[in-house]
């Protein structure tokens, strides 16, 4: 029988090593994979592949929302693919879910392809089913968002109260943190770094930038449905219509 599989993730190393791995799946064929959890329901119900490699970490609506939107109308045998999170592998291991927690290494990637061929065989969902239920029945617990970030200065390591910093902004996985007096850099991807963050007071603009929406001073209409973000400190930044929905979070902000 052949297969098709997709990747939902945004890291290309997570892409490239299931892709090599999925030569131990005879038959297999990797679909386009999104990077984009809105986009990766809708890529799902399209195409209906056989395999799903499923990021809990995803812009704009996250695995889990994933799940709960596709589940009712078809059942790929899944993958879960996540950070290390109490709040996350909880709900994972409970269930006993198919789940790689990155960085994992390549004996972890090959075993849980092997549980996949499996599942294949037996066309067992009762782990997602488990998982669903304990989502749909238990709601998600508030979570406790990050109130500060190591930072590294030559050879001093302190921190950074992330109330201090105006916005993020990521060239592949090196993210700068801007703030009144002087800018640092970490090692992150921005998309984990959004998880942890409150999305209360931060929020995502477009690929490259996580602004703090209380230094916000001012927002004007560009062109297609595109906005400038103008920050204290002059500051000047384009909120692109991919994350154009985040506007809301600015919007309801209690000022």
């Amino acid at each position: 029988m052949n297969y098709q599989a997709i990747i939902v993730d945004d890291e290309q190393l997570t892409h490239q090593a299931i892709h090599r791995s999925l030569d131990q799946l005879p038959a297999t064929q990797l679909l386009e994979s999104p990077s984009d959890g809105a986009e990766a329901a809708l890529h799902i119900l399209r195409h209906r592949p056989e395999i799903v490699f499923l990021s809990i970490q995803l812009p704009r609506l996250d695995g889990f929302s994933v799940l709960k939107e596709v589940w009712l109308h078809y059942q790929p045998c899944l993958v879960f693919l996540t950070v290390p999170d109490s709040y996350v592998q909880q709900h994972l291991e409970t269930s006993g879910a198919n789940h790689l927690v990155k960085p994992f290494t390549t004996m972890q990637l090959q075993q849980a392809i092997g549980r996949v061929k499996t599942d294949l065989a037996q066309q067992n969902h009762r782990e997602v089913d488990q998982l669903l239920h304990n989502l749909l029945s238990e709601g998600q617990p508030s979570r406790a968002y990050i109130k500060r970030l190591l930072v590294k200065d030559q050879r001093k390591m302190f921190f950074i109260k992330v109330d201090d910093i105006l916005y993020f902004d990521a060239d592949g996985n090196y993210i700068t943190l801007h703030t009144a007096k002087r800018n640092y850099t970490i090692y992150e991807s921005l998309t984990q770094l959004e998880q942890r963050l409150d999305p209360a007071d931060f929020t995502r603009i477009n690929r490259s930038y996580i602004v703090n929406l209380n230094y916000i001073e001012e927002l004007e209409s560009y062109f297609n449905g595109e906005y400038l973000v103008r920050l204290v400190g002059g500051h000047c930044l384009k909120w692109t219509r991919f994350y154009r929905d985040n506007v809301k979070a600015f919007l309801s902000k209690d000022t």
